[in-house]
């Protein structure tokens, strides 16, 4: 039977003040050492000092607890948040066995299989799936395709990540059976696979790469790009998407490089392809 957690010490503007700092601040004074552990330690003060009115001591100890190394992915890891409030105000009500290593534990235990959650459901499906359908509408010039992206994302993303974060609230350690359990690893697996299928749709869509040679031979002409669209259609935006991975995953060539790289190769393939027109 589902029973909804009452607000004890905690009142939901307490929660919204939280909630709110999180998801604007989660990667604030971000390093190697630390990633987002200062952004969840700062979105703990309010609960802090909600706690802890008359013990500035406590409220101390509370955020120094959560200034360890931390790393998530944000949004979905919202639901993390949710039950570390939850559980911390448990331990403020006099519950002895929620200890520092308890909560310490039950947060590096879930981050790591929200993450994956995460990564699948926002930067490999959902991003996609929205920039997508912006693409989309922007074809012939037209605004609509980045103001569908900027309002749509925004929108999701409050709503889901505020949901996740109250529900971890309300009903604690138990809110996150669904996500780490024994279909965890099924979950982000088929996540994955859309995600791989939405951006494939997209490439093939998008991406145009082309070779526009036409040779030359008396009265006979050999269209290469015919040629190459006969045995595998959209072969060469495919090996620009697997040689863009390739780089960017394999060799650390930054995303701003690899534009660099294209831009003086397109400008290069242009020159190549009107001499050999010239010749021929």
């Amino acid at each position: 039977m589902e029973q909804k957690k009452s607000y004890q010490l905690l009142d939901k503007q307490t929660l919204n003040k939280s909630y709110i700092r999180w998801m604007m601040y989660n990667l604030v004074a971000t390093s190697f050492e630390f990633l987002e552990a200062f952004g969840f330690a700062l979105s703990m003060e309010p609960i802090a000092k909600r706690l802890y009115k008359d013990d500035p001591e406590a409220q101390k100890a509370m955020l120094k607890r959560h200034s360890v190394f931390y790393n998530t992915e944000p949004q979905i890891g919202s639901l993390i948040n949710g039950v570390v409030v939850g559980l911390e105000e448990q331990r403020a009500l006099g519950k002895e066995e929620i200890d520092d290593e308890f909560v310490n534990g039950l947060k590096v235990g879930l981050m790591g299989p929200l993450a994956g959650i995460g990564d699948s459901m926002i930067p490999g499906m959902l991003i996609p799936i929205l920039l997508s359908i912006g693409m989309g509408l922007s074809e012939n010039g037209s605004i609509l395709g980045p103001i569908f992206y900027i309002v749509a994302y925004n929108t999701i993303i409050m709503l889901g990540s505020r949901f996740l974060f109250f529900k971890g609230y309300e009903l604690g350690a138990e809110s996150v059976d669904t996500f780490v359990g024994e279909k965890a690893q099924q979950i982000t697996q088929a996540f994955s696979v859309l995600g791989m299928i939405v951006i494939g749709g997209v490439a093939a869509s998008y991406v145009n790469l082309s070779l526009p040679i036409v040779l030359k031979f008396s009265s006979a002409k050999i269209d290469i790009q015919q040629i190459l669209d006969g045995i595998f259609p959209n072969l060469l935006p495919l090996v620009l998407v697997l040689v863009s991975w390739y780089l960017m995953a394999k060799k650390g060539v930054s995303a701003l490089k690899l534009i660099g790289l294209y831009f003086v190769t397109a400008f290069g393939g242009v020159g190549i392809a009107y001499l050999i027109q010239m010749l021929f």
